[in-house]
């Protein structure tokens, strides 16, 4: 789903769909200040200047988020 257009007919049809995390999600997906960070703390971890699991842990920390683990 393209992040630049909120108000075309494909992307509020698809927006319907979707269920409150999977909507929460692309509210984030559309956030500017959260994609910097991300994007910030993927470049500490693959600099090696920080632990991945920490950096990960402080970034859904500092977004309110939880992460699920998968089997």
């Amino acid at each position: 789903m393209p992040i630049s257009d909120w108000q075309s007919l494909d992307t509020i049809e698809q927006l319907k769909r979707l269920d409150r995390p999977g909507f929460a999600a692309e509210l984030l997906r559309r956030n500017v200040a959260y994609r910097r960070d991300y994007a910030h703390t993927l470049r500490k971890i693959a600099r090696g200047g920080i632990d991945p699991h920490e950096a990960r842990s402080n970034l859904a920390h500092r977004w309110g988020l939880r992460f699920f683990l998968r089997s």
